[in-house]
């Protein structure tokens, strides 16, 4: 099972789901309305590490985070 929190404006509770991958993770999360707006342009994060491959193969415990972009300066 991993972690999946969602950061900054995407206003969604963190889930714990049984995945292998993240192509896994994206089916779900298009169909969480909230969400899946934010898919296309969140960066991703396991463990604090970003990862850009879909194919990213997860561990049980692992903890992902769905950045999205931010602005400031």
């Amino acid at each position: 099972m991993v972690k999946v929190e969602f950061l900054g404006p995407i206003s969604n509770e963190a889930l714990n789901i049984d995945i292998n991958n993240l192509s896994q993770l994206g089916e779900i999360l298009q169909k969480i309305e909230n969400v899946s707006s934010w898919l296309e342009t969140c960066a991703v994060a396991v463990n604090d590490t970003m990862v850009s491959s879909k194919d990213h193969v997860l561990k049980d415990g692992d903890r992902i985070s769905l950045l999205p972009p931010v602005c400031g300066g």
